[in-house]
């Protein structure tokens, strides 16, 4: 039986849960691709890595202790060195930056690698770049978890839209501030609502990435950089966050039959200097009609809606799910198993 050897870099929430759900699926894998899927290396930023030698077998990820790790393995030290088919790039998102994640990708890509990544830095800051290599290198760059929480967007346009030149992508894409102001309209205060989110395990302890709109930016950036063929950054997007909106605000606009949503818009505009199209995103606070889509988008549901040329307009709906990091995992796990069948039909 053929190995496919992984490296995980970053082994947080995201990559444990993908250990754990690649261990449920391993006999399928083994059966369906007569393939082992073995992890070869694991590196985190606190406690450094484990990098397995080559013939040992894989790691046992059930049984990963802190001891197991050696703080003089570092990400680049696996990537450059360490014996594997798959990185896996799980490390925490620069916003402002896309680093390190795009240099781990760009490195692994220049070994010959296949890259998956949840990390949306790289495809936010570099996607064209790191695109083209891995086309250059005849490996396979895969990004699924890195919207919608795996939910299969890319996949879907990619697989099942062939043809289709993509005009535009709207929606809820930040599940945080979603709940946030489903709390809020509920007559909960806006440090009650971070409070419960963190108790529930899905809002971060400093939350601004997600209140001042950088997260839901960086995942419009993603979508419009893949799904419509552009370049353009984080801070290129018309941001406003959802730090200002009080319970007043909320009240006022279901006087008028309304709700305030984060909602994010992706186009091309006509230049009116050039008449050049350029691409134009945005992530602000919005008045939505109560029985509009966004408005029953409530908790930490959310949605892509993509508007095309041949077929006009396509959602796809994200629902609460529990553990919510399963998503996650499965949109890497996902990107896995593309690995896999594309290598079993050559």
């Amino acid at each position: 039986m053929d190995q496919i050897r992984i490296a995980l870099i970053g082994y947080g929430n995201v990559g444990q849960a993908f250990a754990r759900m690649l261990e449920k699926r391993r006999e399928y894998i083994r059966e369906t691709f007569d393939t082992d899927p073995v992890v070869t290396a694991i590196c985190t930023r606190s406690k450094g890595g484990i990098l397995q030698p080559a013939g040992a077998g894989g790691i046992d990820t059930a049984r990963v202790t802190d001891d197991m790790f050696d703080k003089l393995i570092d990400a680049i030290k696996i990537i450059d060195f360490g014996e594997y088919d798959v990185m896996i790039e799980l490390t925490p998102i620069n916003i402002m930056t896309g680093m390190p994640a795009t240099r781990h990708v760009e490195r692994a890509l220049q070994r010959g690698k296949h890259v998956i990544t949840a990390n949306k830095g790289p495809i936010a800051w570099a996607y064209r770049e790191l695109r083209d290599k891995a086309e250059e290198n005849g490996v396979q760059f895969l990004y699924e978890a890195t919207v919608m929480d795996g939910v299969p967007v890319y996949n879907l346009t990619r697989e099942t839209m062939m043809g289709c030149r993509i005009t535009e992508v709207s929606g809820i894409f930040n599940a945080t501030t979603n709940f946030i102001l489903t709390e809020m309209e509920k007559g909960i205060d806006f440090e009650e609502a971070v409070e419960e989110g963190r108790r529930q395990g899905f809002v971060e302890a400093d939350p601004a990435m997600d209140v001042d709109g950088w997260d839901a930016a960086a995942k419009l950036t993603a979508l419009m950089n893949v799904l419509m063929d552009v370049q353009i950054t984080p801070t290129e997007i018309d941001r406003e966050g959802i730090g200002h909106i009080t319970k007043e605000d909320l009240d006022a606009a279901a006087e008028q039959g309304k709700k305030i949503k984060l909602l994010c818009q992706g186009r091309m505009e006509e230049d009116g200097d050039t008449g050049i199209l350029k691409p134009v995103g945005s992530v602000k606070p919005t008045l939505v009609d109560q029985d509009s889509l966004p408005a029953i988008m409530d908790a930490t549901s959310s949605y892509v809606s993509i508007m095309t040329d041949l077929m006009g307009g396509v959602t796809v709906i994200e629902e609460p799910f529990e553990p919510e990091i399963d998503h996650t995992a499965y949109g890497v796990l996902s990107d896995l198993l593309r690995i896999l069948n594309d290598t079993k039909i050559k």
